[in-house]
């Protein structure tokens, strides 16, 4: 049986061409989230205490109509850091001593990467009375000198800031910064009890300070740019005062206490670091500590004893 190509062929090509059109595609409405709310509750507040009983938590609730997930940041006066609130819920304890004003920034996200942000101030106030063990332990309840335990495995660690409370991404040999960062081990830290019960820290360091540079260096007079390691450095003196920790380290690891360095002139141990060090352990013959490296996401652990 003969078969007439020529004439299916024209119907073939229609098919072809007409199957060929373009397809329609939507991603639907791309509104961003509407009624962004912030709700804050100051844990034991009364007609009493109107700004909470002294512990400095906060419980905070985040919503919004059409809203995929939020993120928050709990004080944007001292610049904005916006971490995820998977539930839009937290509770968070707020440390500086006193009463202070924090300025919360929640975002709220929707399709497409949509967005809807919002502010709100709350007044908290936070008393804290460390433990009279901690303070002689740590200044002798009149002076005390301190300097890195280099003869120990793990004087010097890294590991995660959160879901963990150990260095385990790094962790020093003992006496591993002599060759290179000598200073690490002559730098002194000198914590005072004052007679009027404030305190100071005084840091003395006659090879320098061992420290990275520029936006990751956590004191003043580093350069902008280099590799770690030692640096010129005057020594510094400041104020410090213990504040309760608001990490999430359980209390089984860690006393909950923080020693707060206040300005930028002084550090404790390495120079790369934010002003808030957990006191994990102290006694009369050692001290543990755990601050939030300048890097995202960094822990950084530093074992000391005294001089």
């Amino acid at each position: 049986m003969k078969i007439n190509v020529k004439n299916i062929a024209v119907p073939l090509l229609f098919l072809a061409i007409c199957g060929c059109s373009d397809k329609k595609y939507s991603i639907g409405d791309l509104t961003a989230p509407t009624d962004l709310t912030i709700t804050t509750v100051v844990v034991g507040t009364d007609a009493t205490h109107p700004n909470g009983d002294g512990s400095g938590d906060v419980k905070i609730s985040v919503s919004a109509k059409n809203a995929l997930s939020y993120k928050v940041d709990y004080d944007a006066n001292d610049a904005v850091d916006l971490v995820f609130l998977p539930n839009g819920t937290t509770t968070r304890k707020y440390t500086k001593l006193g009463l202070n004003t924090y300025r919360i920034t929640a975002v709220a996200y929707g399709k497409g990467g949509t967005s809807t942000t919002v502010t709100k101030d709350v007044s908290v106030r936070s008393d804290f009375t460390p433990a009279a063990s901690i303070v002689t332990s740590l200044t002798n309840n009149a002076s005390k000198t301190w300097v890195i335990d280099k003869n120990v495995a793990g004087h010097f660690g890294v590991g995660p800031w959160t879901g963990s409370s150990t260095p385990e991404w790094y962790a020093a040999a003992p006496n591993e910064k002599a060759g290179c960062c000598n200073c690490f081990y002559t730098a002194k830290f000198t914590f005072t009890k004052t007679p009027a019960n404030t305190y100071t820290l005084q840091v003395t360091t006659p090879d320098g300070a061992f420290t990275k540079t520029g936006a990751l260096a956590g004191i003043t007079g580093i350069p902008a740019s280099g590799a770690e390691g030692c640096y010129s450095y005057g020594g510094g003196t400041s104020d410090f005062s213990f504040v309760p920790s608001g990490t999430g380290v359980p209390a089984a690891s860690s006393t909950k206490t923080s020693i707060l360095l206040a300005g930028n002139n002084t550090y404790i141990g390495y120079g790369a670091q934010l002003k808030e060090y957990e006191i994990l352990s102290i006694s009369p013959t050692n001290m543990y500590l755990r601050v939030q490296g300048t890097e995202t996401g960094n822990a950084w652990y530093l074992k000391l004893i005294p001089q």
